[in-house]
C-alpha cells in the first residue's frame, strides 16, 4: 500500500505541474521537487531497530556475551518495570541485577546491516537509575557489521557510544563518542546527564550535513558541528616544523633602563637586625648555654635588592612564531557523519550498584518516528511514574519516622526497668536485713533457753 500511495501522490503532482505555465510553472517545479523529497523520505523512512520488552521473547532477540563469565564477574540481566512505573507491562525494561559486575548484551537489526549514507541517524532509548546509582554507566553502543555477539566486550569496536555515565561527584555526563577511522573520538563539550531515580529519554541525532544534536526528555541539550566538536580531522594548517627563529631575533619586550642609577645610601640598611625587644631568659646559664645573643628580625627599613626600572626595548621585534603551512597529513572528508554499515545495538557497562533499567530502544532515520515513539512510551508513563515514586518516597519517610519514634520509646524503657531493678535490690537488701535480724533473734532465744536449762 505504501508504494502505491506514493506513486499516486507523485502522479497527482505531475498533473498539477502540467497545468502550470510561465513563472507559475517554475514555482510549481520547485514546489514539486520539495514535495517529491518529502514524499520519498516519508514513504521510505526506516525503523532499523525497536525494543520495548513488552513480550516474553526478548531472550530470543538479545544475546548475552560470554565476556567475564569465567571470571565470575559477569552480571545477570532481568526484565522488569521496577519498583515504580507508569504501566506495569509497558514499562518493562532490561535491568542490571547484581552489584559490582560487568554487563554485556546485544541485539541485531532485524533486517541486517544498514548504512546511514545520505540519511539522518536517530538513536533513542530510556534509562532509569532506580537504585540511585553511585558509579556506573547507562549508555548504549551501536556496533558495526562483523562483530561476534558472544564475545562482545569493552574492547569490541563500536561506531557510536551514547548515554549517561555517573561516578561520584566528578563524573556526571552524557557520553557522545564517535569512532572515526578506527579511533574513538569523544566530544569536546561537557554534556550533562540526569542523576535522579526516574526514567529519562536520551536521543542522539546525526545528520548528513555533519551536524549532531543531543536531546534529553525531548529537549535539546546540546548541538553543533561534528568538525568543530569532535577531533575527527587533523588541522588544515600547521606551524612549519622546519622554520627556525633567526639568531638576531629580539623577543624581549622590555629591558633594564641603562640610564637608571641606584640611589645613594640604598644599601645602608641590612636585611635583618637584632630584635630590640628581646630579653635574655632568667634561667640562661652562660657556662652551659654560651653567650646569649638576641634573635634577628626583618629590618623594616631595608629597601631590598635594587633593580633598575624596565623600559620598552627599542629593538623588540615581537613574539616569534613559525610560519603557517598547509598540513600535509590533512585529508578533507565531506561525510564524517557516515559510518560503516551498522548492525547491532549493544549495552556494555560496569556498575558498582546495580538496578538500572534500559528500555524503549529505537534506531531510525526518521525524527518524526522517534518523536511519535517517545509519545507512546516514555511520555505516556513519566507523570504516572513520578506520582508513584513520590507516593513510595512519602510512605518510606513515614515508615522511617515511625521506626525512629519507636526506637526512642524503646530507649526510654530501660531507664524504667533500671528503677524497678533498683527497687527490687532495695527490697532484697531490706529482706536480707530482716532475715538476718530474725536469725539473730532466734539464736538469742535458743541461747537463753540453754542458760535456763543449765541453771536448772
Amino acid at each position: 500500500a505504501g508504494p502505491a500511495l506514493f506513486f499516486s501522490k507523485v502522479r497527482h503532482c505531475q498533473v498539477a505541474f502540467g497545468r502550470s505555465q510561465g513563472n507559475m510553472a517554475r514555482s510549481a517545479q520547485v514546489s514539486f521537487s520539495v514535495l517529491f523529497f518529502v514524499l520519498v523520505t516519508s514513504v521510505f523512512s526506516e525503523v532499523l531497530f525497536k525494543e520495548e520488552f513488552s513480550d516474553g521473547d526478548w531472550e530470543k532477540r538479545w544475546v548475552v556475551s560470554d565476556w567475564k563469565q569465567k571470571e565470575g564477574t559477569a552480571g545477570k540481566w532481568s526484565v522488569t518495570a521496577g519498583e515504580f512505573y507508569g504501566d506495569a507491562k509497558r514499562d518493562k525494561g532490561l535491568k542490571t541485577s547484581e552489584d559490582a559486575r560487568f554487563y554485556a548484551i546485544s541485539a541485531e537489526f532485524p533486517n541486517g546491516p544498514w548504512s546511514n549514507e545520505g540519511k539522518d541517524l536517530i538513536v533513542q532509548f530510556s534509562v532509569k537509575h532506580e537504585q540511585k546509582i553511585d558509579c556506573g554507566g547507562g549508555y548504549l553502543k551501536l556496533l558495526p557489521d562483523g562483530i561476534d555477539q558472544k564475545t562482545f566486550s569493552g574492547d569490541t569496536e563500536y561506531s557510536i557510544m551514547f548515554g549517561p555515565d555517573i561516578c561520584g561527584y566528578s563524573t556526571k555526563k552524557t557520553h557522545v563518542i564517535i569512532n572515526y577511522k578506527g579511533k574513538n573520538q569523544m566530544t569536546k563539550k561537557d554534556i550533562k546527564c540526569e542523576t535522579d531515580q526516574l526514567t529519562h529519554l536520551y536521543t542522539l541525532i546525526v545528520k548528513p550535513d555533519n551536524t549532531y544534536e543531543v536531546q534529553i526528555d525531548q529537549k535539546k541539550i546540546e548541538s553543533g558541528s561534528l568538525y568543530d566538536d569532535f577531533p575527527l580531522l587533523p588541522p588544515k594548517e600547521i606551524s612549519d616544523p622546519n622554520d627556525k627563529k633567526p639568531a638576531d631575533w629580539v623577543d624581549e619586550a622590555e629591558i633594564p633602563d641603562p640610564e637608571d642609577a641606584k640611589p645613594a645610601g640604598w644599601d645602608d640598611e641590612p636585611a635583618q637586625i637584632t630584635d630590640p625587644d628581646a630579653k635574655k631568659p632568667d634561667d640562661w646559664d652562660e657556662e652551659n648555654d654560651g653567650e646569649w645573643e638576641a634573635p634577628l628580625i626583618d629590618n623594616p627599613s631595608y629597601k631590598g635588592e635594587w633593580k633598575p626600572k624596565m623600559i620598552k626595548n627599542p629593538a623588540y621585534k615581537g613574539e616569534w612564531k613559525a610560519k603557517i603551512i598547509p598540513n600535509p597529513e590533512y585529508i578533507d572528508d565531506s561525510a564524517v557523519y557516515k559510518f560503516p554499515p551498522l548492525r547491532y545495538v549493544g549495552i556494555e557497562v560496569w556498575q558498582v550498584k546495580a538496578g538500572t533499567i534500559f528500555d524503549n530502544f529505537l534506531v531510525t532515520d526518521d525524527i518524526k518516528e522517534a518523536q511519535e515513539f517517545a509519545k507512546k512510551t516514555w511520555a505516556k508513563s513519566k507523570d504516572k511514574e513520578k506520582k508513584m515514586f513520590d507516593e513510595k518516597e512519602e510512605s518510606k519517610k513515614k515508615k522511617e519516622e515511625e521506626e525512629r519514634k519507636k526506637a526512642e520509646e524503646q530507649n526510654k524503657k530501660p531507664d524504667a526497668a533500671d528503677e524497678d531493678s533498683d527497687a527490687d535490690e532495695d527490697d532484697d537488701e531490706g529482706a536480707t536485713s530482716e532475715d538476718e535480724g530474725l536469725r539473730k533473734s532466734a539464736k538469742s532465744h535458743d541461747h537463753t533457753e540453754d542458760i535456763e536449762k543449765d541453771e536448772l
